[in-house]
């Protein structure tokens, strides 16, 4: 049985891209893997919060990882700043991180351009992430592409610090989901759907109403040719909405193109709105009852607890590996 890690910012709703990519593949991994799900507040102060919206979206992505499939009976799903060790293991980190490597990360970079001033955790984000998969010996990160710079970090510093202090760390193995693991913009379809993007009709969010889902996809960037065709290349828009559906019903993109040969886009279009509606529909559903509930935050206590027993063994070891605190003499 391996171990498995993901966190997930709460910032703002999900999209359709964060469950298609990660999510869905979440529920498949708990069933035969130790999984420890995170919703990592304490990455998303590195730009400034609102602190009420911050508290509700962060019971609103816990509230969406239970309604994606993730059972907290299976796995260990909490909140990042409930579990302590993981800013201690973190500033720990940062003493065996070099300011070269963390100002050569791409999305330090992306994220401080042009800004006056640049908060020194944005630039120490990647140490805390390191902590926070590092705590758990976890074996598996599933990320997207824009983490593996940061996964790749996170090996380093791990043998970094277990060949110069010991020998204590797993270091974890990279794993990009190959279907639909890469969703990308309706409005611009080069470009990741991102939950943060300011134009509106560009991404579909988890919690998007049937109307603004199928408006949403009836807008979407296409071509002008109107055959149904895989082709990420020369028609970006289409190939990513026969991604969304494909990953929506679990048919091939070969399949899609023979069903929609001779078709125009509009059916398509309408079918692939469809596609989506019903995939989210009962996530949506057990969504709202969650949020309308006590059980959210007792599932939320239960995995802050697991996850704080196995957090703080681990930490109490890299504390000694690097002798910090006392030894007391036995009596």
């Amino acid at each position: 049985m391996k171990k498995i890690f993901s966190g997930i910012q709460p910032s703002g709703t999900l999209t359709l891209g964060n469950y298609l990519g990660a999510m869905k593949h979440f529920v498949t991994l708990q069933e035969e893997n130790e999984c420890y799900f995170c919703v990592v507040d304490e990455h998303a102060i590195t730009v400034p919060q609102d602190r009420l919206e911050l508290r509700q979206n962060i019971k609103s992505l816990a509230a969406l990882y239970i309604a994606s499939g993730i059972d907290p009976d299976k796995s260990v799903l909490f909140i990042q700043s409930e579990v302590p060790a993981h800013t201690q293991l973190g500033w720990m980190l940062q003493t065996v991180s070099y300011i070269g490597e963390l100002e050569r990360m791409t999305q330090f970079k992306d994220k401080s351009k042009g800004k006056e001033a640049v908060s020194a955790g944005l630039l120490t984000y990647p140490p805390l992430m390191a902590a926070d998969i590092l705590l758990y010996q976890t074996d598996i990160v599933p990320v997207g592409e824009d983490q593996k710079q940061h996964l790749e970090l996170t090996r380093d510093l791990a043998q970094r610090f277990n060949n110069r202090y010991n020998d204590i760390f797993t270091i974890p193995e990279i794993s990009i989901p190959k279907v639909g693991a890469r969703i990308m913009s309706l409005q611009e379809p080069t470009k990741k759907m991102s939950k943060s993007d300011d134009n509106q009709k560009a991404s579909i969010l988890m919690l998007d109403t049937e109307k603004q889902i199928e408006k949403k996809i009836k807008s979407a960037v296409t071509d002008s040719d109107g055959i149904v065709k895989f082709d990420k290349e020369n028609k970006p828009g289409i190939s990513n909405l026969m991604t969304i559906y494909a990953s929506c019903t679990g048919e091939s993109i070969e399949q899609l193109e023979a069903k929609y040969e001779g078709k125009g886009y509009g059916d398509f279009k309408q079918d692939a709105a469809n596609a989506v509606i019903d995939t989210l529909r009962p996530i949506q559903q057990k969504y709202h009852e969650l949020m309308e509930s006590e059980e959210l935050d007792m599932l939320l206590d239960k995995g802050a607890e697991k996850a704080n027993f196995v957090a703080n063994k681990m930490l109490a070891k890299a504390k000694k590996a690097m002798g910090l605190g006392r030894v007391k003499k036995k009596k």
